[in-house]
């Protein structure tokens, strides 16, 4: 779920939509694992309000990862590519010591 909140009625647009969320999901017998849900905060300025889900606050993140993809708060691709590369380090390594002849 995500929104543009820039004025205090979209913050309480985006907490009816979590409790409507959470009303359908206890009509169709379903949990919400309340430790996976984040919030993350994108844009400067951004007067980052206080969500909850079943009456306990979602903790806020600096970063989380959405289909393979490290998305932080800046929207900033360093920190992505710098894990990429460290991965790609981590495979050659394996493939030069599993070699036995290069």
């Amino acid at each position: 779920m995500y929104g543009v909140i820039d004025t205090l009625e979209r913050s309480d647009s985006i907490q009816r939509d979590l409790d409507r969320l959470k009303r359908r999901a206890c009509a169709n017998l379903m949990k919400f694992n309340k430790a996976k849900c984040k919030v993350l905060h994108l844009i400067w300025g951004n007067p980052k309000p206080k969500y909850r889900l079943s009456g306990e606050r979602i903790e806020s993140s600096p970063a989380e990862k959405n289909l393979g993809v490290l998305v932080d708060e800046k929207v900033d691709m360093r920190q992505q590519c710098a894990l990429t590369d460290h991965k790609v380090s981590c495979i050659l390594g394996y493939i030069k010591r599993s070699m036995a002849s290069r």
